[in-house]
């Protein structure tokens, strides 16, 4: 499927612009990953990071898209989610062996889910889940949030791709 890195129009309304910033920073991830072998999807190049591989990014951003608008946002389940896991620490960055094709895969199923959640609510919508205070968060906050953790992390792929194999850009 092709991602296109476009930006929302200048005078779109509000929803059009969030929703396109956000597909535009998903798009970022998914061009970063584009012709990348499992091999360096899986090679960390920060030393002291050794979680910060493309396909730790990809898999932490998927389980995020499912945390917040699934979990937090609708209140549904995050049992599956490795993010809720109390034994271990930052499990959803360690996808050991699992190929960046499948987990790109699932990234893409996962981001469809939010979007079909964004579709169904308004931006002024609050949360529902009852023991977490950002479950009383907006769909706009959620959102915004969304639109800053995954331009965050597509930031960190740019870096990782460009020490993997010297590809650089972002628009």
């Amino acid at each position: 499927m092709s991602h296109p890195r476009v930006r929302p129009d200048f005078a779109a309304d509000e929803r059009t612009q969030l929703l396109g910033w956000l597909q535009m920073q998903r798009a970022v991830i998914h061009w970063k990953c584009a012709d990348l072998s499992d091999e360096d999807a899986h090679r960390p190049v920060l030393p002291g990071s050794p979680l910060m591989t493309m396909a730790g990014l990809v898999s932490h951003l998927r389980w995020t898209e499912h945390c917040w608008f699934e979990v937090i946002y609708l209140n549904r389940p995050s049992t599956d989610n490795p993010q809720f896991r109390e034994d271990e620490d930052d499990i959803d960055w360690q996808p050991t062996g699992r190929p960046l094709g499948e987990l790109v895969a699932e990234y893409e199923r996962q981001c469809a889910v939010s979007d079909e959640i964004i579709a169904a609510h308004g931006l002024d919508d609050t949360g529902h889940h009852p023991d977490l205070r950002a479950g009383q968060a907006t769909l706009r906050w959620v959102l915004l949030h969304m639109i800053e953790e995954t331009a965050r992390h597509a930031g960190h792929a740019d870096t990782v791709r460009e020490l993997l194999d010297g590809t650089t850009g972002y628009f």
